[in-house]
Parts: structure tokens; C-alpha cells; sequence
């Protein structure tokens, strides 16, 4: 993972300065937003994470924009918010709005009401009845992704900092093997 995100760190240059998006480059390339350190990466794999629980595309959006506030890595926090899609997201959202109905202390686990179907609307129309639906789903729902948003948050930033730090020890202890020494 970090080979990858050091290539996409100096692929950032090429990326960044094409015709179409040269008016983001004085913004985007700043070295904070590139870091390779195991605070920046942790915090963005965590904002990436809690950011994936938002619905449709303006996941990514909103992930970008709480990245450059927060300066954390940009890559990490984008790639963090893939595990979202829509294959999977209706899946989170139902556990999302048990669990909160759970924590509500409404033992009854309903059933989710149908999400509306993209089916030839513009994207504001769709928006405004993604919007109506999760109104109509309530406190429960919110709930629960708060507690998953926060959850999931957690965990990714404890792993990328365990992860991390195993790492660096490994590296530490073969390098120690390499010159002999005990």
C-alpha cells in the first residue's frame, strides 16, 4: 500500500497540471496533502472511511474537500472511501438503520422502504428523492451510520497505526539480521 500511494504521491505532478485541471494544481499540490507519514495516511484512511458512509456520488466530493481542510493525505482518504459502491452500500445501510433501531431500543427490525431507481431522471431530481427517502428512514438510520461512521473511522485508523508500526519493526529487525548483529 505504501508503494502505491508513494507512485500516486509523484504521479501527482502529471495528474495534476493536465489542461483540464490545471486551475486545481496551485490548490491540490501542496506537499501536506501528498505526506507519506503514518499520522497523515491514518487520518486520511479514517476520514476516507467515515466519509464512505455518505450516499451517492458527493461521497468523494465531500471526502476532498474534509481532506484539504483537515491536511491529511489525500490519496489514503480517497482510496478509503471505495469500499462504498453500489454494490455494497444498500447492504451498510440496512445494518446501518438495524443497529440504530437497535441502539433506539426499537427491538422490532424493520424493513427499509425501496430506494428510489435512477431510472432517466437528472442527477437533481434523483438527488432530491435520495434525500426525501433517507429523511423518511429517520433518526434510526442516522444513528446507525453515526455509530458505524465512527466505528469503522476508528478501526482503520488503530490498523494503519498498528500496521504501520509493524512495518517499520520488521524492517528494523531485517536490517539488523543483515549486518550480523543480534
Amino acid at each position: 500500500m505504501q508503494t502505491f500511494l508513494r507512485r500516486a504521491s509523484n504521479y501527482r505532478h502529471q495528474l495534476l497540471y493536465r489542461p483540464g485541471l490545471g486551475w486545481l494544481g496551485r490548490w491540490l499540490d501542496q506537499p501536506a496533502y501528498w505526506t507519506l507519514n503514518r499520522r497523515k495516511v491514518a487520518r486520511g484512511v479514517a476520514l476516507g472511511l467515515f466519509a464512505g458512509l455518505l450516499p451517492g456520488p458527493p461521497k468523494r466530493l465531500s471526502t476532498l474537500m474534509l481532506a484539504l481542510c483537515l491536511k491529511v493525505n489525500l490519496p489514503a482518504a480517497l482510496l478509503a472511501t471505495l469500499y462504498s459502491n453500489p454494490l455494497t452500500i444498500l447492504p451498510i445501510y440496512f445494518l446501518a438503520y438495524s443497529c440504530g433501531l437497535l441502539l433506539l431500543g426499537d427491538p422490532a427490525a424493520g424493513t427499509m422502504s425501496q430506494p428510489p431507481a435512477w431510472a432517466e431522471q437528472d442527477l437533481w431530481q434523483w438527488g432530491q428523492q435520495v434525500l426525501d427517502w433517507l429523511l423518511a428512514l429517520g433518526w434510526p438510520l442516522l444513528l446507525g451510520l453515526l455509530v458505524f461512521g465512527l466505528t469503522l473511522s476508528t478501526l482503520g485508523y488503530l490498523a494503519v497505526m498498528l500496521g504501520w508500526r509493524c512495518a517499520v519493526v520488521r524492517h528494523w529487525k531485517n536490517r539488523k539480521a543483515a549486518r550480523g548483529s543480534c
